[in-house]
């Protein structure tokens, strides 16, 4: 796959590191977590300004978000939660397990976590919302590509393959014995799939939102879900039957 354009990948560097950081920022403060120049540092952020995006506070010399952000992105919320229904459901999951809850939806080859609730458990890894697996490889991806034709499965692993972006290099026999897996029990248990000693449980949710197909799962060490996968799999099903949108 082509590597993202350097421009847009900076604008969205300064606006996660803003998110982090939670507070106004300085060019050089910028530039020297990116090690931008600071030619294109400062061309980078008056862009921004101009658009809208950012304002720039003359008397410290920071840079802070503008609402315009908060609006941009204010009708995503209900578009994917709906009736609130599939939040409620993704709380209950980690009420109930501690474990790394998550919302998933198709982004071409990738399956990507729309959502995430962060394990409140020990865990030596972090997961953050917006992160990318390839489709065959995890449990979600899998089930997502579990309601597509046999055909059209051949296809997106060939394009995986050919891009290098499956880390175990899964011959396409071994996808679809997992694809018949998820079709036949519903649920898929993906196991040391990214991380060693990792695994996760998902199934699908029963309708397409926008046209697009979503998982939920519970992610965590394998020698705490794995005792656990029965009551899991049968509260990720109730949550199934209770979301509306």
């Amino acid at each position: 796959m082509l590597p993202p354009i350097k421009s847009v990948k900076r604008i969205f560097e300064v606006l996660e590191l803003l998110q982090i950081k939670r507070s106004p920022l300085t060019l050089s403060e910028i530039c020297l977590t990116f090690s931008y120049a600071a030619s294109s540092g400062s061309a980078l952020l008056k862009s921004m300004v101009q658009l809208g995006y950012l304002d720039y506070n003359k008397t410290d010399r920071t840079y802070m978000p503008t609402m315009k952000l908060s609006e941009l992105g204010g009708w995503v919320q209900q578009a994917i939660f709906g009736d609130g229904s599939v939040l409620a459901s993704l709380t209950a999951l980690s009420e109930r397990f501690g474990e790394t809850i998550t919302l998933t939806v198709q982004s071409d080859l990738y399956a990507q976590y729309l959502y995430l609730i962060p394990s409140r458990l020990p865990i030596w890894y972090q997961v953050p919302i917006g992160t990318i697996r390839p489709l065959t490889g995890s449990a979600s991806g899998l089930m997502i590509l579990s309601t597509r034709r046999n055909a059209a499965i051949e296809k997106i692993h060939r394009r995986i393959k050919y891009y290098q972006l499956d880390p175990s290099g899964q011959l396409l026999p071994a996808v679809m014995r997992n694809i018949a897996i998820c079709r036949s029990q519903g649920y898929f248990f993906g196991k040391n799939a990214i991380v060693e000693g990792v695994g996760g449980i998902s199934v699908l949710l029963p309708d397409q939102a926008h046209g697009r197909h979503h998982a939920i799962g519970v992610h965590g060490p394998l020698e705490r879900i794995g005792p656990q996968e029965q009551q899991i799999v049968d509260m990720l099903r109730r949550a199934v039957h209770t979301t509306g949108r």
